[in-house]
């Protein structure tokens, strides 16, 4: 055994066992928060859940002085992506940092064992997965209330031009539209409309929650138009044709960056497997005879 491969075996039992100091310490003086798997939704990645149960332990870190701006980043990520009902700032903190320690470890040991490579890639990933996965669920989100703003606006615009005002069309269109992104975000802004919040205001505040430039501008719009006493039907329908516009010119955009994303794996993988079945009999021939 080299001195490499001691020193390594060496690190990792000192991690593996401080690690489990740490966790022994704070399951015994933490109340560890044991429903925390069964009350997240199933979205929520099952590593996740795992480590919401030592969340607790963070929180006191979590809501120091030192973490103000992190809080304020944090929370305007998670209401985003729509999670700020069953997800707490303090909880996405927690796993922001109790992943980077697991991480470690896990590569520390994965080290130690000869698997230096797949060590230093799986630290990498579960030390930056919460990051990655709240940045996937806000463009997820975003990418949903963009294709079903447009057809929301034509029904409110029918519904205006039949007479009824913003709020009742805007009621009756979401009691009967499938739940999505956007019908939560309209559901939660007119609920506090509902509770003595004004429109204006409850508007604005779900555009500047959701941070959606699509729906924003939709959003300014509308409150422009409220403020100034001007229809709003017509300009429903305006903003409704620009959003499918720009919806087609995304999708004709997507479709065009098809080939070039694909052109990888073709070379990679595909390109070399056909590469060997159509090369593989011939020089197996030429081997059989040159060897005989």
């Amino acid at each position: 055994m080299d001195i490499v491969t001691l020193t390594a075996a060496l690190f990792a039992g000192v991690a593996g066992t401080c690690f489990l100091l740490l966790l022994f310490q704070l399951m015994r003086n933490v109340d560890v928060d044991t429903n925390a798997m069964k009350e997240k939704p199933k979205y929520f990645p099952l590593w996740f859940r795992i480590l919401l149960i030592l969340e607790p332990s963070t929180r006191q870190l979590t809501r120091s002085k030192g973490f103000e701006r992190a809080r304020e980043d944090a929370e305007r990520k998670i209401g985003a992506a729509g999670m700020d009902e069953v997800l707490t700032v303090e909880q996405y903190l927690g796993l922001m940092i109790l992943s980077p320690i697991i991480g470690i470890v896990l590569a520390i040991v994965l080290l130690a064992t000869g698997s230096g490579i797949l060590g230093i890639l799986l630290g990498v990933l579960i030390s930056f997965w919460p990051s990655l996965w709240l940045k996937s669920s806000v463009a997820k989100r975003h990418m949903e209330i963009l294709k079903a703003l447009p057809n929301l606006l034509d029904l409110l615009t029918l519904s205006v031009e039949a007479g009824k005002d913003f709020l009742s069309a805007l009621r009756d269109i979401l009691a009967k539209r499938k739940r999505d992104a956007l019908t939560e975000e309209f559901s939660r802004a007119l609920q506090e409309i509902q509770l003595g919040k004004k429109r204006q205001a409850a508007l604005r505040e779900m555009a500047e929650r959701v941070n959606q430039p699509e729906l924003s501008s939709v959003v300014g719009s509308i409150v422009q138009a409220d403020e100034m006493g001007v229809s709003i039907g017509q300009l429903l329908k305006i903003q409704s044709d620009q959003l499918r516009m720009k919806r087609f010119a995304l999708a004709e955009k997507l479709a065009n960056e098809t080939p070039v994303k694909i052109l990888f794996p073709v070379v990679v993988f595909i390109f070399p497997a056909v590469l060997i079945l159509l090369l593989a009999p011939i020089l197996m021939q030429a081997f059989s005879i040159l060897g005989g």
